[in-house]
């Protein structure tokens, strides 16, 4: 056989085996009882702020340390705890979803992303007055 084809064949293995370890490592959206069950996988978590909780955030003793709590889509509530900075404009969010793992009953997040209220969410009038008259 000639070697080109052999470091062919060896090339494809390895790019198979890395969409393979691509494809298991990737999470799934979850709500906090399903990553709860598989505390050691990474799983996507959907939720609303729970704005009558603080904020956790102690820069004193660890600046890179934020926390909040979050009612997931199934009404579940949980500590989130983020390593990283507070993000701006994070108690107007109207959505917010967190990437991580369960560890000691609370989530740990490696990401935080946010939907945050449109500037043309406004009333029916407010849109008919922005539109050009013809």
């Amino acid at each position: 056989m000639k070697t080109s084809y052999i470091i062919g064949i060896v090339v494809i293995a390895i790019l198979i085996g890395v969409i393979f370890s691509t494809i298991s490592e990737s999470s799934t959206y979850a709500p906090f009882s399903t990553a709860i069950e598989h505390s050691g996988k990474t799983y996507h978590v959907v939720g609303q702020l729970n704005l009558e909780k603080d904020f956790i955030y102690e820069p004193e003793k660890n600046a890179n340390v934020f926390g909040f709590y979050l009612i997931d889509v199934e009404g579940k509530e949980m500590k989130v705890l983020y390593n990283g900075t507070k993000p701006q404009d994070f108690e107007k969010s109207e959505q917010v979803v967190v990437v991580g793992k369960i560890s000691n009953n609370e989530f740990i997040a490696s990401e935080v992303l946010m939907k945050c209220p449109s500037k043309y969410n406004g009333n029916e009038q407010q849109r008919n007055n922005m539109l050009p008259q013809s």
